[in-house]
């Protein structure tokens, strides 16, 4: 399985914002039922892309500073950053097939 990034308010600058590679984060809480159901995707995805698309988790209850500078206001929300940029933004809960293809179209963009 591919490594998935527990990122935090202290860590985000560096693990995302400074990333040499794009990277997805998952805003996520423990009592969202959608955001359980991403994780696994999550976890598949990460294993499929390897080295070219980081992939990181922010729990928004211990992560409220950075979950409120990106405007986060429901979960689960998938930020897509490239070179330290929030690119692309995905809402709410997509079958995989349909995330990878978007991750897809934003690597290439």
């Amino acid at each position: 399985m591919g490594k998935i990034i527990e990122l935090t308010d202290e860590n985000f600058e560096q693990s995302v914002l400074k990333s040499k590679v794009p990277v997805l984060v998952d805003f996520w809480a423990e009592w969202c039922t959608p955001c359980r159901m991403v994780a696994p995707m999550l976890e598949n995805l990460s294993s499929q892309y390897g080295d070219k698309l980081a992939f990181g988790k922010l729990n928004v209850d211990s992560g409220r500073k950075t979950a409120s500078q990106f405007g986060i206001r429901s979960i689960p929300t998938l930020l897509f950053f490239k070179e330290g940029k929030p690119m692309r933004q995905f809402v709410g809960f997509m079958p995989e097939k349909e995330l990878k293809r978007n991750l897809d179209t934003a690597l290439t963009a």
